[in-house]
């Protein structure tokens, strides 16, 4: 006799060996739940097949086609990704509803033995507890905001917290992108917003509340990816370090950062359009100039002097931050930013 399939409200993968999506593949790449693996019991192809069917012919041959497609992909699953699993082997699997594409691939692991649990109310119920976590921030949520001039390595240093255990909300990373013009990462593109709100919420709901929080100071908006407005509103109102790193250290640093963008100049077209209209063609010819003689260190400083350092205190004007907190460096080599970073995970 089969086991018996468990609904089940809860999605933490550490419950399970594996959380199984069923969904077709563009679902899965706008969203899923952080750990899932994509098993689609119908591809988008598919998927349209079976709409058409039942909306232009019946939904008894819509079921028919669809029955036979859905076993052979769970068919295929089984014989491949799944062909290790284990005889207590315990996944969870889950759909756009909770209903017929979870319901089937649930029947057939359930009757090969394995304890298999479907999401009630599928990936709908799972954004619903998504959004109302990233509405609702617990209050004890306590956010320091690491803050400092561009090019102090903020972002390297948050990583490096966290890897001696400190707990960072790495927006950066989350987004993949660098939260300026030349921010994209090379090779790779920037996940949907629903999905960095999974990966946000995920990630949030994991700390210590007895435990600060850090947390780059951004815009509330990361490349094409927004800032949910309760987390937006906290960092607003949070308590700050503040990074103080002469001008030389930053330029050595944002030289090593950026290394792509020096190989590929190309890059730079939308920052030079954008700023001229900022701060004046005489400034935008004069970054051309070094950028022709190949003098990339009296670049990088130019446009720092020139747009980005006034940017930042024009910002900081305008909010009244509480800095609980300095830390300076002369160096933001890899030492300086291990040093930096043990300074930070000190700050309670």
């Amino acid at each position: 006799m089969s086991p018996p399939i468990k609904r089940t409200s809860c999605w933490h993968e550490q419950d399970y060996s594996m959380i199984i999506d069923v969904r077709s593949p563009s679902e899965f790449a706008d969203d899923h739940i952080p750990g899932a693996v994509s098993m689609p019991v119908l591809n988008d192809l598919e998927r349209a097949e079976i709409g058409t069917l039942y909306k232009q012919v019946s939904p008894f041959e819509a079921k028919r086609r669809g029955a036979a497609i859905v076993a052979r992909n769970i068919a295929h699953h089984i014989d491949t990704q799944l062909a290790d699993a284990p005889k207590d082997f315990a996944p969870l699997v889950y759909c756009w509803r909770g209903g017929q594409r979870s319901g089937a691939m649930a029947r057939i692991l359930s009757e090969i033995g394995w304890q298999v649990a479907v999401v009630e109310g599928g990936y709908k119920s799972y954004r619903k507890q998504v959004l109302d976590g990233l509405d609702n921030i617990s209050p004890r949520l306590r956010l320091i905001v690491l803050r400092g001039r561009t090019g102090t390595a903020k972002t390297a240093i948050l990583r490096a917290a966290a890897d001696k255990g400190a707990q960072v909300i790495d927006l950066e990373g989350m987004a993949v992108h660098r939260g300026s013009l030349l921010g994209p990462e090379p090779g790779r593109s920037q996940p949907a917003q629903r999905q960095f709100e999974s990966t946000l919420h995920d990630t949030i709901r994991r700390f210590d509340p007895d435990r600060p929080v850090f947390i780059e100071a951004e815009s509330n908006k990361v490349g094409e990816c927004h800032v949910p407005p309760a987390l937006w509103q906290r960092m607003r109102g949070a308590k700050s370090v503040l990074l103080d790193v002469p001008v030389p250290a930053r330029v050595a640093f944002l030289l090593q950062d950026y290394q792509h963008v020096i190989d590929e100049p190309q890059r730079l077209a939308p920052l030079l359009s954008w700023v001229t209209t900022r701060i004046g063609h005489d400034a935008v010819a004069a970054w051309r100039q070094h950028i022709d003689a190949g003098d990339w260190p009296g670049f990088v400083a130019r446009v720092l002097e020139d747009h980005y350092d006034p940017a930042y205190d024009r910002s900081a004007a305008k909010r009244d931050h509480e800095d609980i907190a300095t830390i300076t460096s002369d160096s933001l080599d890899e030492d300086a930013i291990d040093e930096l970073s043990t300074r930070l995970c000190e700050i309670r």
